[in-house]
């Protein structure tokens, strides 16, 4: 049996789409069922849940596959973990308008209520967290505790939203005309279009989704092509949780249809909002495809944060705080400090005791051995920008201290690498690495390093993650928690609270 909808309420342009029961096929310009081959996942290491690997796009409280499938690569064995839809621009379109229907009910769903779905989320989550870190582990990569971390404060972002859904509130403003006052209402925005990255395949989908959700938002989910079974699982406990069909979809694809997936999602009539977190090339090709609508976007881009040390820090503090902030998830997050600034006086120190803490506390291998610190970089693309930066500082004078080359491992694995001599001409000095390489840099006074930091045009450097340790500060312990930043849009239809 299939089922049709015409959907012609809130404005929106007639569309029909039918939801069959092994597929959505377009025919002849429409939609009309038919038969898409079911995807399939093969277990892996670790005990992967069967019960939250899902394969196939979430559309409309529907799981649909497409016609083709892509495969999802474990990037420390390189071994398939399973095949996953492979959605493309016409399917694209279809989880626009089943969000844009759902929207026009969702808007109306009580503060209360979203509120309690949005807590019912959570708790499946928090009910199903070892699963979920284990799936996380398999498709990234990530080492089993940081992912298992991850999804603690992937979790606590729903509860976060949960109770902000409740206070959404207005305001009375006086005018300069005495008699009068105006009402400011705050309302949901409409679709929100969320795209996101590999390297927190859960937390940057609820901290966007449960924002937009709070507010009376739809969302499509587009989710790295590394990493789609976090976002489907998160779609299974939704769907759990009561979450109303259409209020939240996922749109996987693979990377040879992402920049048509793209560029229908940020230019379809009936999506409000643009929300992205990955490449600032990337982010500038979807600014470009909104502003032919004007539309509303919220972008985090790529990073290049500084990491400075004067001659009057406490070395071991110093240390702690470098190790803390470099080789999280072996270098790729886009906050990770990218270079270390460290005055003459303190600079032999610094590195001699920087590499011996590298040495002493990085252990790499597979994410899901027990002692493993260190996990694979995402796929060996990844793994070819970090020797490139590597090489390129070799030939222009650097020195490696200790790594600097693959891992005995895999292809994907890559030692933890420092460099002491390096330049501002280097590739590793003004571009974003996004991978286990800390480049040492010697400055004589704070008006230089002031300006070597400076020397940078992305704004993940000084905003959120650099971290310094002057002489004020000398005596201050480096916090290990992750910084947290706020943002939120005018209209309270995506409020970002960031972990970085």
């Amino acid at each position: 049996m299939a089922t049709c909808f015409w959907w012609r309420s809130c404005g929106a342009p007639h569309v029909r789409l039918v939801l069959h029961d092994r597929g959505l096929c377009r025919v002849a310009g429409s939609w009309a069922p038919g038969r898409a081959p079911l995807r399939t996942y093969v277990p892996g290491r670790g005990g992967l849940p069967t019960t939250l690997l899902r394969t196939n796009s979430f559309v409309g409280g529907r799981w649909i596959p497409a016609a083709a499938a892509f495969p999802v690569l474990d990037p420390a064995s390189g071994a398939e973990l399973g095949r996953v839809a492979d959605c493309g621009a016409p399917e694209a379109r279809a989880a626009v308008c089943a969000a844009y229907e759902a929207f026009c009910n969702w808007r109306g769903v009580s503060a209360k209520e979203r509120s309690s779905l949005l807590r019912k989320w959570y708790d499946l989550m928090i009910r199903n967290k070892d699963d979920l870190a284990k799936i996380i582990t398999a498709e990234s990569g990530k080492p089993l505790k940081e992912a298992q971390g991850e999804i603690m404060y992937s979790a606590l972002f729903l509860e976060w939203f949960s109770e902000e859904a409740r206070r959404i509130y207005g305001d009375i403003i006086y005018t300069p005309a005495k008699e009068k006052r105006a009402l400011v209402l705050k309302q949901p925005l409409g679709v929100a279009v969320v795209i996101t990255p590999w390297n927190f395949p859960s937390a940057m989908i609820t901290r966007k989704v449960g924002a937009a959700l709070a507010a009376g938002c739809t969302v499509v989910v587009k989710p790295a092509e590394d990493t789609p079974f976090s976002a489907l699982a998160l779609a299974e406990l939704a769907n759990q949780a009561g979450i109303p069909p259409g209020v939240y979809n996922v749109i996987p694809c693979s990377q040879k249809k992402a920049k048509d997936v793209g560029e229908a999602l940020c230019t379809d009539p009936l999506v409000s909002k643009i929300s992205f977190t990955g490449s600032t090339a990337t982010g500038k090709i979807l600014l470009h495809h909104a502003a032919n609508s004007v539309k509303r976007v919220s972008m985090e881009l790529g990073g290049h944060a500084p990491f400075i040390v004067f001659d009057s820090a406490n070395v071991d503090q110093a240390v702690a705080g470098a190790m803390a902030s470099k080789f999280r998830n072996s270098g790729q997050t886009c906050v990770c400090s990218n270079r270390f600034l460290v005055q003459k006086g303190i600079h032999d120190s610094f590195v001699k005791k920087f590499a011996e803490a590298i040495k002493t506390n990085l252990h790499v291998g597979d994410g899901f051995e027990e002692r493993t610190t260190q996990g694979p970089l995402i796929n060996e693309k990844a793994v070819e920008k970090v020797e490139k930066h590597v090489s390129d500082a070799l030939s222009k004078g650097a020195t490696v201290v200790t790594g600097g080359k693959r891992h005995q491992l895999g292809k994907n694995f890559f030692e933890p690498t420092l460099l002491s001599n390096v330049t501002q001409d280097m590739l590793c000095s003004h571009e974003e690495t996004f991978g286990p390489l800390a480049p040492v840099i010697k400055f004589d006074s704070e008006e230089e390093a002031v300006a070597i930091a400076n020397a940078t045009d992305v704004g993940l450097a000084d905003k959120e993650t650099s971290t310094l340790i002057p002489l004020a500060a000398a005596d201050a312990k480096p916090s290990e928690a992750p910084h947290q930043h706020c943002e939120s849009d005018s209209q309270h239809c995506h409020v970002q609270y960031t972990p970085c």
